[in-house]
């Protein structure tokens, strides 16, 4: 399960499926196409032909947050939609893109049941991963187009990150 902030405005609200028809979904779906775990490289519409293998994508939020600045209100709000899919799909691996779905799904996973360690948390980190009961929760930099046009994540760093979870699932 791949775990993102929210829908973008311009993308996921638009198009209706996460990270499809923007900057940052062309990010992760190339990465994801060249990870074996999408059969085509591009999502521009719902209706695209794309097919993810073993892949959710979800997110921390349901709704874009004015200047992608969600309030712990929302994220409360929000955080038991994030943990009934977590519950209902049981993915081995939860890969978070960025501090806010890193935290929010480690609070998800403490209202699931998990032992998640709440106190104290772990901290994001790119590449960091926690093995918490049947789950590893996995830290990647978000791929918004902030951390991939300064380079902060680069394509290498995404495809490590993913050679990573597919380990942890083998």
């Amino acid at each position: 399960m791949i775990v993102g902030l929210a829908p973008a405005a311009h993308g996921a609200n638009r198009t209706g499926r996460m990270f499809t028809g923007d900057r940052s979904g062309d990010f992760l779906y190339a990465a994801l196409h060249r990870a074996g775990l999408a059969n085509q490289p591009t999502a521009v519409h719902r209706d695209d032909g794309l097919v993810l293998k073993n892949v959710f994508i979800a997110a921390a939020l349901r709704c874009a947050p004015p200047d992608n600045r969600p309030t712990p209100k929302q994220l409360d709000a929000c955080r038991p939609y994030l943990s009934a899919e977590i519950e209902a799909i049981r993915p081995r691996v939860l890969l978070c893109l960025g501090a806010i779905a890193w935290d929010a799904v480690l609070r998800a996973l403490g209202r699931a049941g998990s032992a998640a360690p709440l106190r104290p948390r772990p901290k994001f980190a790119h590449g960091r991963s926690v093995a918490l009961d049947d789950f590893h929760v996995l830290g990647c930099y978000h791929v918004s187009q902030q951390n991939t046009f300064t380079g902060r994540l680069t394509p290498t760093m995404l495809d490590d990150v993913l050679a990573v979870a597919l380990a942890l699932v083998r």
